[in-house]
């Protein structure tokens, strides 16, 4: 008994400097691959707890791989957004104007009592008071309000993302590939000085990299 209390709280101390390390200040902040590689730190720690026969070695060897692994896959989603998109996908716009988006719920397999259940807890009781809603990553959802008198407010859409040009988003706005060529000309920039740019119906805001 007392060895398990030692692990327990050799484990309780590990594994929050593993998440000082990794950058997770709470669950609800982490991604796909984050949530996977918490799982699976709980589970090999559940283990090591309950087995005091083996060497407590067993379980922070695999553990600290895990850790390192995150470290690593999280390089590379900030470097490659290519990986980002694939391994941590990209937000979904659920509610546009105050109209659901169906398509975009169904392929999320997002319900409408998951959506109501969400606008609930924001103390909003129709989806008409919402402009604009976002299925995070994470699971959550991010919700704007409409502005009194129900003012349209533009919705800022990145065109172009660490030098790639964001295609659907560029066809949502009723633009194309060529416009945002000529956009860029017009400001003596090329594609890959570009690290964010984003049109929100009245002006594109570019920020180039450093």
């Amino acid at each position: 008994m007392f060895d398990t209390i030692i692990r327990t709280l050799f484990f309780y101390f590990f594994i929050t400097f593993a998440y000082r390390i990794m950058g997770k200040r709470e669950i609800g902040q982490l991604g796909v691959i984050d949530l996977i590689v918490s799982i699976l730190i709980a589970e090999i720690v559940a283990i090591s707890i309950e087995k005091t026969d083996q060497s407590i070695l067993l379980a922070v060897l695999p553990i600290s791989v895990l850790v390192i692994l995150e470290i690593v896959l999280g390089f590379l989603s900030i470097k490659s957004r290519l990986f980002n998109k694939i391994f941590g996908g990209k937000p979904t716009i659920i509610i546009n104007e105050g109209k659901i988006v169906y398509k975009n719920l169904i392929n999320q397999r997002y319900t409408i009592d998951d959506l109501l259940l969400e606008l609930r807890k924001k103390s909003i009781a129709s989806i008409e008071e919402v402009e604009y809603a976002f299925l995070e990553t994470n699971g959550q959802l991010s919700i704007f309000k409409y502005k009194p008198l129900k003012v349209k407010t533009p919705l800022p859409l990145p065109i172009i993302v660490e030098g790639v040009m964001q295609e659907e988003n560029i066809h949502n706005i009723n633009k194309t590939e060529e416009w945002v060529e000529d956009l860029l000309k017009n400001n003596n920039l090329s594609l890959d000085q570009v690290f964010y740019a984003v049109y929100n119906k009245t002006h594109v805001y570019i920020i180039k990299k450093s």
